[in-house]
């Protein structure tokens, strides 16, 4: 049985227009895709350095050591491998002057070195609780001592050393963006050091052991 041609064209034309049709009709129908949100996020802080005042110098019987405590700014940096897991990197500098204690308290201030302690941790977020999110964190420190000078002594030679980490905090977001932060982290940081004092070479243990206790903003992209 022959077809005739236009009825052939007019066929394929009304398939054609169904077709399209269809598609056009999916989608406006289908739903938006999801906004692909951004796993960084950055905060500013204000950060107290509270010391632990212990150490002492080889050799000398009742020798101790003490260190001052700063407030400096600090910035953190966050990647989140998922909505719990995320890794932390915080970059700040500070300075400490060492002050002789015990049976060397006679020395006074001893020196003054700065430090450059970036800590980066690995911390698990609760997400359970709305807009306020708790977190815990632990990780390693590394310590790099610079600019450093005596006082009493003649010279000052603090050791680089590295540290484990303890943190816990939580941010309380204002929205998907903003929110603000407190954080408290102890670092466990015991560098030995050398000096000379009065023309002779002394050595020693400082156990500065910090608290980082800090609040500020957080911004997520």
């Amino acid at each position: 049985m022959k077809h005739h041609p236009l009825r052939l064209r007019g066929i394929f034309a009304a398939i054609v227009f169904v077709s399209f049709g269809h598609a056009a009709l999916s989608a406006d129908l289908a739903p938006p895709p999801a906004a692909v949100q951004s796993a960084w996020q950055i905060r500013l802080r204000a950060l107290g350095v509270i010391t632990r005042d212990n150490g002492s110098v080889d050799g000398i019987s009742g020798s101790g050591l003490s260190y001052s405590d700063t407030v400096v700014p600090e910035v953190d940096i966050s990647y989140f491998f998922t909505d719990n897991i995320s890794a932390e990197l915080i970059l700040g500098t500070t300075y400490a002057n060492v002050q002789g204690e015990g049976s060397i308290a006679g020395l006074g201030k001893i020196g003054k070195a700065w430090l450059l302690p970036p800590t980066l941790t690995l911390q698990y977020h609760f997400t359970d609780f709305g807009a306020f999110q708790p977190y815990l964190g632990a990780g390693v420190n590394y310590t790099v001592f610079y600019n450093q000078s005596g006082k009493s002594a003649d010279r000052l030679d603090v050791k680089n050393t590295f540290g484990v980490a303890l943190q816990a905090g939580f941010d309380y977001m204002f929205d998907e963006h903003w929110g603000a932060n407190l954080d408290v982290k102890k670092i466990f940081l015991r560098p030995d050091f050398d000096a000379t004092v009065g023309g002779a070479d002394v050595s020693g243990k400082a156990k500065l052991d910090p608290w980082l206790i800090g609040a500020g903003v957080t911004y997520r992209f």
